[in-house]
């Protein structure tokens, strides 16, 4: 390998780690929905570590779907188990679509990736593990074209 490629590939190598910091972020997960068909009774879980109560946290959601989606939106049944204590639950109605049918969601090739504020300015009174469960909370009890969900907890600065 001649010196100017392997410097091209330490340059590629720098740019991918430093592009992938993001001091703010606490966790940014997915979790792939299997042929994009989500039963009611199937939970995702993500699980994140806060280390100072004194830090405020800023939760999103983070949903993909495709044009075979038939609703407009998207009921969540949210929890969060704190590291001690009783869990807290919440339900969440999340916009996907205009009522003209437009897909909020960026995207292209039929799939949409929609990024939205659950909450701003959490405080977690505790350091420790949470946790958050997310199922969906629509009346079919087989949803289809929710191809993956996801969180992303985030410090405020």
């Amino acid at each position: 390998m001649t010196r100017g490629r392997i410097l091209m590939l330490l340059l590629c190598v720098g740019l991918l780690l430093f592009g992938s910091c993001d001091p703010l972020r606490v966790v940014d997960d997915y979790r792939s929905i299997p042929e994009g068909i989500w039963h009611s009774d199937s939970v995702m879980t993500f699980s994140f570590n806060v280390i100072r109560k004194t830090q405020n946290h800023n939760i999103w959601f983070n949903i993909r779907n495709d044009r075979s989606y038939e609703f407009s939106n998207l009921w969540l049944f949210v929890t969060i188990d704190p590291p001690r204590g009783e869990p807290m639950t919440d339900t969440v109605q999340v916009l996907l679509a205009e009522p003209s049918g437009k897909w909020l969601g960026k995207g292209f090739s039929g799939v949409y990736d929609n990024r939205l504020v659950y909450r701003q300015n959490v405080f977690f009174p505790e350091p420790g593990k949470y946790s958050i469960h997310l199922r969906h909370g629509m009346r079919p009890d087989v949803l289809k074209g929710i191809t993956d969900i996801g969180i992303r907890v985030e410090k405020v600065n």
